[in-house]
This record gives structure tokens, C-alpha cells and sequence, in this order.
């Protein structure tokens, strides 16, 4: 009885402790341009985010909110690829600035902190470390990849998350 409590413990310990896992992307040139708005990617080390296809070619963003707006409409801002043919993509994390899987990472959306455009998503490793940065900086709401709709991105543009 005692090895099956243990076992369930180590589980739900391991289940609290889900991460977004590090991935290697190379950093941005001093010369990469964000695609969806034309801006220096190097000058904002700690917003870089990346979309790396399996050719081998990398569009590096100057945010997470970019980012998600070029992955809805990848053929509007890079002809030569689509959708299917995205191998990574990377975001970085707000408190370790590691390079992330971005589709593993927490975006937080409506608080005082600004990236380089504004109102940004702040992608983090963890859902601790999301609903932490939640309390210290007046977060509204905590997202996963598959919750940044068209709508949040419209939102975030336009001023903030309710």
C-alpha cells in the first residue's frame, strides 16, 4: 500500500513540475528584421522569438505576439514556405531567457510589462512560474499555445487583455 501511495505521489509531484522544454536555436544576426513588423530582432535578446523551418531557414521575432501573428498567416509573410514545413517554434522564457519550445510554454497576456511593441505575450517555462509572474505583474490571464487566438493578438495590439 505504501509503494502505491508513493508511486501516486511521484506522479502528481511530476505532473506539478511540467515545463516548456529548452530548444537551440541560433541567436538572431545583428542585421535579422522581424518579418511581420520590420524591426531589429538583436537590439531585444530577452523577447527574441523564432520560427525555424526544416530546410534550415529561421525567422527570428521581436516578440511572441509577432510571432503567433506570423504563424497564422505564414504564406502572407514568407511566400516560399507554409505551416507544414515549421520544424521549431521558439520563444524566451521572461525569468531564465533560455530558448523555449513554444508550444510547451505559458504566455501570460494583460500585464504592466511591455516588450518591444507594447502589450506582448510573456512566454514562460512553467505554469508556477506564469502564475507567479501573474501576481507580480498584474497578469490577467495565463495561455497556453493553443489559446493565442486571433482575437488575443487584435486585443493586445489595441492596448491590453481584459
Amino acid at each position: 500500500m505504501r509503494l502505491i501511495a508513493a508511486l501516486l505521489l511521484s506522479l502528481v509531484l511530476l505532473a506539478a513540475k511540467v515545463e516548456a522544454g529548452e530548444v537551440v536555436v541560433a541567436p538572431p544576426g545583428p542585421n535579422s528584421v522581424c518579418p511581420v513588423c520590420g524591426m531589429f530582432v538583436a537590439k531585444y535578446p530577452e523577447w527574441v522569438a523564432a520560427v525555424v523551418f526544416k530546410d534550415g531557414h529561421t525567422h527570428y521575432f521581436d516578440g511572441a505576439k509577432d510571432l503567433f501573428k506570423f504563424m497564422r498567416e505564414v504564406g502572407k509573410f514568407d511566400s516560399g514556405h507554409s505551416a507544414a514545413d515549421i520544424a521549431i517554434v521558439a520563444v524566451t522564457d521572461y525569468y531564465g531567457v533560455k530558448t523555449l519550445d513554444a508550444r510547451g510554454a505559458f504566455f501570460v497576456v494583460g500585464s504592466d510589462v511591455l516588450g518591444p511593441m507594447g502589450h506582448e505575450l510573456v512566454p514562460l517555462a512553467s505554469k508556477q512560474d506564469a502564475e507567479e509572474f501573474m501576481a507580480d505583474h498584474k497578469g490577467k490571464r495565463i495561455l497556453t499555445f493553443d489559446q493565442v487566438g486571433v482575437e488575443v493578438l487584435k486585443t493586445l495590439d489595441k492596448g491590453g487583455v481584459k
